[in-house]
């Protein structure tokens, strides 16, 4: 699937969510490359066949709804994992229920499928999949469907201000 760095494309064809992705990558002293992709990084198994990457170097950002407060929680996790809603209800201390797209897009400025792990228009409750932290790169969505940059864990963790936790849901046979 053919890519082209942001950097290297014409002024104006760079869509603002891109911007402000790479703005706040930049303020945080991280030197990362926006990729676009011509189709869509939307899921996690798209990303990693257009990027030549496993599954698992997704660091995938689901966002979820704290029921009482209507807080939006960020929960950035491995490609290969589901979430577990019980276990981000105990870590948040609340229950919570799933986002509509409109609350994503309210809540982050970007739509599902792009939302990108960094530059939110309002504060959210971060928990960073410990399972991320075993690799020493990662991709993650750029502010759009077919946007992505890389990352390493220790970045992410610095970026995004997240509580490590064990947040995926556990297979049972």
């Amino acid at each position: 699937m053919p890519a082209k760095r942001i950097t290297d494309m014409a002024a104006g064809s760079t869509s603002d969510n891109q911007l402000r992705v790479e703005a706040a990558l930049q303020a945080a002293g991280i030197a990362a490359d926006i990729v676009e992709f011509d189709a869509s990084t939307r899921t996690s198994a798209d990303a990693a066949a257009a990027i030549g990457c496993t599954v698992a170097q997704i660091a995938k950002s689901v966002i979820l709804r704290a029921k009482d407060s209507e807080r939006a929680v960020l929960v950035v996790t491995s490609g290969i994992n589901r979430v577990c809603e019980k276990t981000v209800a105990q870590l948040v201390g609340e229950k919570i229920g799933r986002a509509d797209a409109d609350f994503v897009r309210e809540k982050t400025g970007f739509v599902i499928g792009g939302v990108a792990p960094v530059a939110h228009v309002s504060a959210l409750i971060t928990l960073v999949d410990e399972d991320l932290l075993h690799h020493t790169e990662l991709w993650a969505a750029a502010g759009t469907p077919n946007s992505v940059f890389r990352i390493t864990p220790d970045q992410l963790l610095h970026l995004t201000a997240g509580r490590i936790a064990k947040v995926k849901e556990e297979k049972t046979t």
